[in-house]
C-alpha cells in the first residue's frame, strides 16, 4: 500500500493526512519529497520535516488495537536478553554470592536504559533508521558500527547457540550426542526459520518464548520464597564472605554486565525492526505506542533478571557448588535443578523445553539481528538505498549476510571445538567483548540523539541527560578498570 508522488499536496498538513495509513518504508520516500515541496531545503530541513510530522501527527491517538498492532520490537529485544545474560550471568550471581551483586544488576540495567532505547525514539520521532541517524550525525560512526559489529556478532551468535546446544543435552535421547553438534543444528534450524519465514516468524515465536519462560520462572521463584533458601542467603543483603568487590571478581563482573540486559549495540535492532512491523501489521506505531512497546520489553527482561538470581541464591548460595562446576553439560543440568528443587521434578517436563525455547529465541533474534543491520549498512554506505527492506534487492543482499553469519558462527564454534574451549570461557569471552565496545556504542546512541535530528521535545530532558552521562561514565570508568586490570594487573 503506497502513494505516488503525484497523490502529495504541497503543504504539511496535507502530507500528514496523504500519509497516515502508508507503510515505513514507503512513508520515509514520500516524506523527503512532500516536505521539499512544501518549502523544506537543504539537508538539515530534509531529516526533521515531513518524516517528524507524520510520526508527531497521530500523538495521542493510542488504543488497544494501535499497542496490539505496534508489539513486537520490544518484545524481540526482551527475548535477546533474555538467554545468556540471564540464564547464566544471573543465575551464577545469585549462586556464587546470594544478592550481594541485585544491586549492581539492576544498576546495569539503568545505566542501560538511555542508550538501549534510542533506537525505538529515534525512528518513531523522525522517521529514520538510526543506522541512518548515525550515518547523517558523524560520518565515521557507521564504519564503526560495522566494523565492531561484524566481530562481535560472529562471537555472540555463536556463544548463545553454543548455550541453546547444552541445554538439549537435558533431553535424555540426545544426552550423549556432542555439545557442538547440537550447537551447529541450532544455528542450522534458526537460519532455515529466517530464510524462509523472516520476520512474521521472528514476531511470533519470539512473542511466545518470551511469555512462556517469564512465567515458569515467575513460578519457580514465588515457589522457592515461600520454601526459603537452602543457605544463609539472607546475610547476602549485608555482605558476602568472599567479596565480589575485587580485582579478582571483575572477570565475572564484566562479562555480567556486558550482556546485562544486553549489549549496548543491540541499540540498532528496535529501529530495524519497526519498518518489518509496519510492513507485517500494516500499522505504523506512534511515538508513544513505540515507546510502550519497547518499555515493556524492558520490564520483562529486568523481572526475568532478578527471578533467576533469586533462583540461583535460593538453591545453590552456601552450597558449595556453581552453576559451571564441572562440565557444560553440568551447567544445564544445574539449570534445570534450579527449577526442580523449586517445583519438583515433574518441573522439568516444563522448564527443559521452556530454557531451550529461551535460548533458542535468543539465537533466533542474533541471527536476524546482526545480519539485518549490516545489511543495512552496506546499502546506506553504497548510497543504494536506506536499509529498510523495502525492495527484493534489500531481501536478497539480507540473505546473503545471514548466510554469511551462519557460517562465520559455525567457524568459531568449530574453532572453540577444537581448542577445547568450553562454554563459560566462550560465552564469557563474548560478553567480555560487548562490554569493552558499549562506550563507543552509548557515545555514538546519545550523541544521535541529541542531535538537530530530533526535535527538542524528544531528545532527552534533563534528568535522563544526568542518566545518560552517568550511564557512559559508568561504562567507560569499568571498561578502562577490567583493561588496566587485565593487561597491567591494577588492584591484583
Amino acid at each position: 500500500m503506497g502513494l505516488t508522488h503525484g497523490s502529495l499536496i504541497a503543504t504539511p498538513q496535507g502530507v500528514v493526512k496523504q500519509l497516515a495509513l502508508a507503510a515505513a518504508v514507503r512513508v520515509k520516500e514520500c516524506c523527503f519529497d512532500a516536505f521539499d515541496k512544501a518549502g523544506g531545503s537543504g539537508r538539515r530541513g530534509r531529516r526533521m520535516g515531513a518524516h517528524h510530522s507524520f510520526f508527531m501527527a497521530r500523538f495521542g491517538s493510542r488504543s488497544v488495537a494501535g499497542l496490539r498492532q505496534s508489539l513486537g520490537p520490544g518484545i524481540l529485544m526482551a527475548g535477546a536478553c533474555i538467554g545468556g545474560s540471564h540464564l547464566m550471568s544471573s543465575t551464577t550471581a545469585g549462586a556464587r554470592f546470594g544478592f550481594a551483586l541485585l544491586g549492581l544488576i539492576l544498576l546495569t540495567n539503568l545505566v542501560k536504559y538511555p542508550f538501549l532505547r534510542v533506537g525505538t525514539r529515534f525512528t518513531a520521532a523522525t522517521g529514520l533508521t538510526l543506522l541512518e541517524g548515525f550515518q547523517r550525525r558523524n560520518r565515521f560512526y557507521l564504519p564503526l558500527y560495522l566494523l565492531v559489529s561484524l566481530v562481535t556478532g560472529t562471537l555472540t551468535i555463536a556463544a548463545v547457540s553454543f548455550v541453546a546446544g547444552l541445554l538439549l543435552t537435558n533431553v535424555p535421547i540426545l544426552a550423549n550426542v556432542n555439545t557442538f553438534a547440537l550447537a551447529i543444528a541450532v544455528l542450522v534450524l534458526c537460519g532455515l526459520i529466517l530464510l524462509f519465514g523472516h520476520y512474521r516468524a521472528l514476531d511470533r515465536l519470539s512473542k511466545v518464548l518470551v511469555v512462556l519462560l517469564t512465567l515458569l520462572s515467575g513460578v519457580a521463584a514465588l515457589s522457592l520464597l515461600l520454601r526459603g533458601p537452602v543457605g544463609d542467603v539472607a546475610a547476602t543483603w549485608v555482605g558476602t564472605t568472599p567479596s565480589p568487590w575485587t580485582a579478582a571478581n571483575l572477570a565475572f563482573l564484566i562479562p555480567l554486565m556486558g550482556w546485562m540486559p544486553g549489549p549496548v549495540e543491540m541499540c540498532v535492532w528496535p529501529s530495524l525492526w519497526m519498518f518489518s512491523r509496519a510492513v507485517d501489521s500494516n500499522h505504523q506505531a506512534t511515538f508513544s505506542e513505540a515507546e510502550f512497546d519497547f518499555n515493556l520489553g524492558y520490564v520483562v527482561t529486568v523481572v526475568t533478571a532478578t527471578l533467576f538470581v533469586i533462583l540461583g541464591a535460593y538453591t545453590m548460595y552456601g552450597t558449595g557448588e556453581g552453576m559451571f562446576a564441572g562440565s557444560g553439560v553440568s551447567f544445564a543440568q544445574n539449570l534445570i535443578r534450579l527449577y526442580t528443587e523449586a517445583m519438583g521434578g515433574w518441573a522439568a517436563w516444563v522448564i527443559v523445553p521452556a530454557a531451550f525455547a529461551a535460548m533458542f529465541g535468543t539465537s533466533l533474534v542474533c541471527l536476524d539481528a546482526y545480519p539485518r543491520s549490516i545489511s543495512a549498512i552496506q546499502g546506506l554506505l553504497q548510497g543504494s538505498d536506506r536499509g529498510d527492506l523495502a525492495s527484493a534487492p534489500q531481501h536478497r543482499r539480507l540473505t546473503v549476510w545471514l548466510v554469511l553469519h551462519l557460517f562465520a558462527a559455525l567457524v568459531a564454534l568449530l574453532f572453540a571445538f577444537s581448542g577445547g574451549i568450553g562454554v563459560k570461557d566462550f560465552v564469557f569471552g563474548a560478553m567480555t567483548g560487548s562490554f569493552l565496545t558499549a562506550p563507543l556504542f552509548a557515545w555514538m546512541a546519545m550523541d544521535t540523539m541529541n542531535s538537530d535530528m530530533v526535535a527538542v521535545e524528544h531528545r532527552d530532558g534533563p534528568a535522563m541527560q544526568v542518566l545518560t552521562w552517568f550511564g557512559l561514565a559508568f561504562l567507560t570508568g569499568f571498561s578502562l578498570l577490567f583493561i588496566g586490570w587485565s593487561a597491567f594487573g591494577w588492584g591484583a
